[in-house]
């Protein structure tokens, strides 16, 4: 368990660094290009390290491991993150019982503001009083946890969320199959002098475990051969982690120009809505003339031996 937990936090560091390469790594035929300015904002922003276009490695393996020292050291930050929200969270429900939520564990110490206030200022995580404030101890752990994770390891959660996802899907729909098959045979069972409804639910529980324990060991297969991923994947979970330096004025311009774009949408989409008005339906004017009425052309027959028998 020490080997494979050594093993997964290799990965944490080194994933980030896939990401960033793929991303900033064109190819041109048999020409493979690197945008090194742009993996130098990306490296300035996820991993706060100022670089020269000197140090960048032109050789990849090199660039990788030079990178993955970097990664390394936003992890060991990652872990006194994690530590710090622990010791919140503990500070929160220090005199109040683990099944109490945040809201009466805290009272009006404003403990819980502070910890949304650290979430949002260090950990760049938005959330509110009111989601904290209904949780217990166990779910507001997880919660703090899992901001931590966000800030520091994003690629990988996004990479794992995606693989367990698929994954699950996959499972889940060949289980699905397989408990068809079991209802379609589990009636010979009865040959055996067993009852079929009970060794369809008692079967279709084995199975059921068994699928679980099959997606448990198909994550953990994946994780850690991330490295045989297809370059589109591996972009798929970059996050765009450089600063962004908005001048003011031209964000205003933006804004503006961006509610008058809303405002001709809705125009157009009012005028739209007059030219494609619903047309009024077609009402008949008549009266309705039953079946054994007289016939209204005069022949003195019934409606349904005359002229209707002639409309059908």
């Amino acid at each position: 368990m020490l080997r494979a937990e050594a093993a997964y936090a290799e990965k944490e560091a080194e994933y980030p660094v896939l990401t960033g390469i793929s991303r900033y790594t064109e190819k041109q035929g048999t020409q493979v290009s690197l945008d090194r300015e742009g993996l130098i904002g990306w490296v300035k922003g996820r991993f706060n390290t100022e670089l020269s276009l000197d140090e960048i490695k032109l050789n990849r393996d090199e660039l990788k491991q030079q990178l993955i020292q970097h990664s390394k050291a936003t992890a060991s930050a990652s872990v006194v993150a994690q530590d710090e929200a622990i010791a919140k969270v503990a500070e929160i429900f220090s005199g109040a019982d683990d099944e109490t939520t945040a809201l009466l564990a805290s009272g009006d110490s404003g403990q819980l503001e502070s910890l949304v206030d650290w979430l949002r200022s260090d950990l760049d995580h938005e959330t509110t009083v009111e989601d904290l404030s209904r949780m217990n101890r166990a779910e507001l752990t997880l919660a703090v946890q899992g901001a931590v994770d966000d800030r520091y390891y994003p690629e990988m959660r996004r990479m794992e969320r995606q693989i367990l996802l698929n994954i699950v899907d996959d499972s889940w729909k060949n289980h699905l199959l397989t408990m068809d098959h079991l209802r379609s045979s589990v009636g010979l069972k009865g040959y055996a002098q067993m009852d079929p409804k009970v060794e369809y639910k008692r079967e279709g529980m084995r199975l059921f475990e068994t699928m679980w324990g099959a997606i448990g060991e198909r994550v953990s297969d994946l994780i850690f051969r991330m490295e045989s991923f297809n370059e589109e994947f591996i972009r798929s979970t970059w996050i765009d982690a450089r600063a962004r330096h908005d001048d003011a004025h031209e964000a205003g311009s933006t804004a503006r120009l961006s509610g008058d774009t809303a405002a001709q949408r809705a125009a157009s989409s009012s005028e739209g809505d007059r030219e494609e008005a619903k047309p009024e339906p077609i009402r008949k004017e008549e009266p309705r003339v039953g079946r054994n009425a007289p016939c209204p052309c005069g022949s003195g027959k019934k409606y349904k031996s005359c002229c209707m028998r002639k409309m059908v």
